[in-house]
């Protein structure tokens, strides 16, 4: 036992330093070895990055809205649906109404319902536009679901609401691109190219998911929306519905399915031509898709670390070729079988570790960078970043380990021959 702790700290620690110096002597030979754990490692780490950000943002969201919030949707599918031509089963489906929001928020178990759309428009203000941002139409309880907090004016007034009047509440971001250090209360913009009136900023909580590309940029009465705009009502129109407290979700939505039903006449008999959408559906369709593109990249970075790892060990057969005369003087003095073989696995591992290193450093860098673009708070993957060293290194054992074979092989008289 003691003999084999003193090989394993003296002798690694000395296959260790060997490695470094055969790592500085050959240094193109070295970066051109790692470059393919680099990259591999790299592109793990960077998904993985904005993968856990994403994950997060849209679970912090969730924990805004509340766990218990439940949505009323035409269709609710994984898969997306073409609006202008849906299959038959959408078809016959009808819209969701506004009567049917009435109907719900009435219900004893209920807090709160309301009709909600979504579509997407321009922002212009003499002369100063936004690409399209996400228009909300909603009422006065878009704060209670959304969160965050109005900075500046009012929210809707009932009458506003009822009739569709052409006002809007700007998300604070996008108040400051377009308007500056001007007061946008009671300016009017043009948004998707109808006037409105601004009577409201509003500061969106740091941790809401906005899907890429598409920022909340102002929310504006359902009912103008309906008016002045063109919906997808497959999938861009909902009812966000929140149950009392003290009422679990399953009875909220067995009372939300019964009245629903009712008001459409469908029989004992008859399936739902609605879907209730929870929140821990939405995050496992999160989860699936972006689970697949995850495994995806996956793979693509598996081959990249497979080249790595065959670049590994073509280099290290080239090392052992060049260094056949030190190889024999190192047996000549006494080194063993075993310890040739630790020298060069050593130095392998050395090589895919230090890979490993970069392409953890620059897949965080990476991820950062991309997330700062898309608006999304990349997180640090630390078990991945673990198994990432782990992976690189074992790649320099499994892969190095012929080429030491072979050094550990050699006739110390036929290696010192050797020119």
């Amino acid at each position: 036992m003691v003999n084999a702790r003193h090989w394993s700290l003296s002798t690694i620690g000395h296959n260790v330093g060997v490695a470094m110096r055969a790592i500085t002597t050959a240094r193109l030979r070295s970066a051109l070895t790692i470059l393919g754990v680099v990259i591999g490692v790299a592109t793990v780490m960077t998904m993985a990055g904005m993968v856990q950000g994403i994950r997060s943002q849209i679970v912090s969201t969730i924990e805004v809205a509340g766990p218990r919030t439940f949505y009323v949707f035409k269709v609710f599918s994984q898969t997306p649906i073409n609006p202008q031509n849906p299959p038959l089963w959408v078809r016959i489906r009808p819209d969701i109404q506004q009567d049917e929001a009435i109907r719900i928020a009435r219900l004893p178990q209920i807090e709160y319902a309301g009709l909600w759309g979504q579509t997407l428009a321009r922002l212009e203000y003499e002369g100063v536009r936004t690409q399209g941002v996400a228009v909300f139409g909603a009422d006065e309880g878009y704060p209670l679901i959304q969160g965050g907090e109005l900075v500046a004016g009012r929210w809707f007034l009932r009458a506003e609401i009822s009739s569709g009047a052409p006002v809007v509440i700007l998300q604070e971001n996008v108040a400051r691109r377009v308007f500056g250090q001007v007061n946008p209360i009671d300016a009017w913009v043009r948004l998707g190219g109808r006037p409105a009136r601004v009577i409201g900023v509003w500061q969106e909580p740091p941790n809401i998911f906005a899907p890429p590309g598409q920022e909340t940029g102002a929310v504006v009465p359902f009912r103008f929306l309906d008016r002045s705009f063109t919906i997808d009502k497959t999938s861009a129109l909902w009812i966000p519905v929140k149950p009392k407290d003290g009422v679990s979700v399953a009875d909220a939505q067995e009372a939300v399915t019964i009245e629903l039903r009712a008001s459409r006449g469908l029989r004992p008999a008859d399936r739902n031509t609605f879907d209730l959408v929870t929140q821990d559906q939405i995050l496992d369709t999160f989860n699936n898709l972006t689970g697949v593109f995850f495994l995806v990249m996956i793979v693509l970075s598996g081959v990249a670390l497979l080249v790595g790892g065959i670049g590994v060990m073509a280099i290290m057969m080239v090392s052992v070729t060049s260094r056949t005369r030190e190889i024999g003087l190192r047996k000549a003095v006494g080194a063993t079988r075993q310890d040739i073989l630790a020298q060069f696995l050593v130095e392998s591992a050395t090589l895919t570790g230090i890979g490993g290193l970069i392409g953890i450093a620059l897949g965080l860098i990476t991820g950062r960078v991309v997330a700062s673009l898309l608006n999304v708070d990349a997180g640090v993957p630390l078990g991945l970043t673990a198994i990432a060293v782990a992976v690189s290194v074992g790649i320099g054992i499994v892969f190095g380990m012929i080429p030491a074979r072979r050094a550990a092989g050699l006739d110390p008289i036929e290696a010192l021959r050797h020119e």
